[in-house]
């Protein structure tokens, strides 16, 4: 008897022990918040919740161009009237030409400081493609792979000219090429990544492409025979063949759309606002006919610089 009635203890002492462990484990739980109840009607204003102002949409880049003071811009600096390098000056003053007037036109703009960040062609594209550098201004048309692959801006202009492709050739090569059947197996050079490649891959689909880092190492390679002929931007082409007399313009031509007619600016893909920005900047500067004054300034130091100044 003493035997059953200590083992009915126990166990109800152990049933106790259980169930005092439960509640501690309950209490332990955090309880669900409550509901906040919406103030009354007559509260105080004290009383009432303070609201707090909505954050300012982000405008990706062009906040951080605001807040550095800086806009970065990459161009080849091999493309003269566009751009081009001034060897009588230093640092950033050595870059000139319509392209740098635009760029620092569009940073006065924004109210910031211009930095240029010279590059090769094909570089610069691919630095505004990782968002390395936000904008490149370089002499570029509009292409459908780059409206792909970057914001594009409105169009602008050389001076009052449209973009015309040409092809430069040695003044004694000036009666064998006079046809685009004439360039069926001859090297033509032209910049990687530009308009000019594209329509001798396109249009002269029997000649030799050949890519050249930089336009001025171009001219030397067709000067010294490494190449039969050079395309390049007619604007471009006059500024060489005022220093270089023994290239002359081959008289085939190249067909291009009205989409390439005028050049553009690249922006890394999903900047709008910086694009917005520049768009509004172009508009400003062609209103005031700024691209004629750049041009006949960026052609005078061309002639300058490469000492063909009359």
């Amino acid at each position: 008897m003493k035997k059953k009635t200590f083992a009915k203890v126990l166990s109800l002492a152990l049933a106790a022990l259980m169930l005092f462990a439960l509640c501690a484990c309950g209490a332990a739980e955090t309880p669900a918040a409550e509901p906040t109840a919406a103030p009354a009607a007559d509260a105080p204003a004290s009383e009432a919740p303070a609201e707090t102002e909505a954050p300012a949409e982000s405008q990706g880049v062009l906040d951080q161009i605001k807040a550095d003071g800086v806009l970065y811009v990459t161009l080849s600096p091999d493309f003269a009237p566009m751009e081009f390098v001034d060897s009588s000056k230093d640092g950033q003053e050595q870059y000139v030409g319509l392209d740098v007037f635009l760029a620092k036109y569009i940073a006065d703009y924004i109210g910031v400081k211009l930095v240029i960040e010279p590059m090769s062609f094909d570089a610069c594209q691919t630095a505004v493609y990782t968002a390395s550098v936000p904008m490149s201004v370089s002499g570029y048309v509009w292409t459908e792979e780059r409206a792909e692959s970057y914001e594009i801006s409105d169009y602008y202009y050389d001076g009052d000219n449209k973009i015309e492709p040409v092809i430069l050739i040695r003044t004694a090569d000036e009666e064998k090429y006079t046809s685009s059947e004439d360039f069926n197996g001859v090297d033509i050079g032209a910049q990687n990544a530009s308009l000019q490649m594209q329509l001798v891959t396109s249009q002269l689909p029997d000649a030799n492409p050949v890519a050249v880092g930089d336009v001025g190492t171009g001219v030397l390679e067709l000067q010294n025979g490494s190449i039969e002929a050079l395309a390049v931007a007619k604007g471009n082409a006059e500024i060489i063949m005022d220093a270089n007399p023994d290239l002359v313009l081959c008289p085939w031509e190249f067909t291009i759309t009205e989409e390439t007619e005028a050049f553009v600016i690249l922006i890394t893909k999903g900047e709008t606002a910086l694009l917005n920005v520049v768009n509004e900047a172009l508009a400003k500067a062609y209103s005031e006919g700024m691209y004629g004054a750049w041009h006949d300034e960026a052609v005078a130091l061309a002639k300058v610089v490469n000492g063909t100044e009359e």
